[in-house]
C-alpha cells in the first residue's frame, strides 16, 4: 500500500499479527491460484479517494471473481467487461432515482475520484469462488477503515445495501463522533433488488444529507467513456 492521506491512521495495523498472517495468506493463493484484483489494484479504493475527500461510503462484501471484473472498488468493473447484475439493478435505480442516463459501461472510478469511496470488506478473492478471502484477515483491516472514517468530525453518508453491509451500522455509529447519515436498504442483486432496493432512492437521499451538512452534491452521472469525469 503506497503513501495516502490513510498512511498514517492505518499504518498501525501493518504491524498487527493477522495482518502478515493475511499477507502470507494471499501470496500463498496466488503463488496456487489466479487471485483477484491484481496486486497493484487491491488497495484502488484508498488510492482513489483520499480519506480528506470522502463524501459517501458504499460498502460492499468482496470484489466480483470473474475473470478481468474486479479492479479494487466495490461493485465497480474493470473497462470493457460486461456490466454484472447488481451493477446493472445500480444503474437502474440510479436512473429512476435522478433520470440521469444509464452508462454504457460498468467503472465506476469517476465516483472514487468524486469523494464516494466504494469498499469492500475483503480486498481479494480466489477466481470463481466467492467469499473465498472472507474471514482470512481483511475485514479487520477494512473494519479500522470504516473506524477512520466514522470516527472523523466531519459528517459523511454511508450507504449500507445488502444484510452483510448493514450489520457495519452499529460500527459507525459506535465510532462516530460525527452525526453520520447511514442508508440502508436491500442488496442491489436480482434476488433482493425487487424487495426494496428498487426505489430507495440513494443517490437523492445521499445528495439531499450532503446539502444538509452544508456541501456540494456528489455528480452521480457517468459518461459513456468508462474513464471520463462527466
Amino acid at each position: 500500500m503506497t503513501t495516502t492521506d490513510w498512511n498514517p491512521l492505518l499504518r498501525g495495523e501493518f504491524e498487527k499479527p493477522y495482518w502478515r498472517d493475511l499477507q502470507a495468506f494471499v501470496s500463498d493463493e496466488r503463488s496456487k491460484h489466479t487471485v483477484y484484483p491484481p496486486h497493484d489494484q487491491v488497495f484502488a479504493a484508498l488510492h482513489l479517494t483520499a480519506l480528506a475527500n470522502v463524501e459517501v461510503v458504499i460498502l460492499g462484501q468482496d470484489p466480483y471473481h470473474g475473470p478481468n471484473q474486479a479492479h479494487g472498488l466495490a461493485f465497480s468493473v474493470s473497462d470493457g467487461v460486461r456490466v454484472p447484475p447488481s451493477l446493472k439493478n445500480i444503474h437502474k435505480e440510479l436512473h429512476s432515482d435522478l433520470g440521469v442516463p444509464i452508462p454504457l459501461h460498468g467503472n465506476l472510478e469517476a465516483w472514487a475520484r468524486r469523494g464516494v469511496l466504494l469498499l469492500n470488506t475483503s480486498l481479494t478473492v480466489r477466481a470463481g469462488q466467492a467469499g473465498s478471502h472472507s474471514g482470512k484477515g481483511w475485514e479487520e483491516f477494512t473494519d479500522q477503515v470504516i473506524d477512520v472514517v466514522a470516527g472523523r468530525d466531519k459528517p459523511v453518508v454511508f450507504i449500507l445495501w445488502g444484510n452483510h453491509a448493514r450489520k457495519k451500522r452499529e460500527r459507525i455509529v459506535d465510532a462516530s463522533s460525527a452525526q453520520h447519515v447511514v442508508l440502508e436498504s436491500p442488496h442491489p442483486s436480482p434476488f433482493s433488488a425487487n424487495n426494496g432496493f428498487f426505489g430507495s432512492r440513494p443517490f437523492s437521499r445521499a445528495n439531499a444529507a450532503l446539502e444538509a451538512f452544508g456541501r456540494d452534491p456528489i455528480e452521480w452521472a457517468l459518461s459513456d467513456a468508462a474513464s471520463g469525469t462527466t
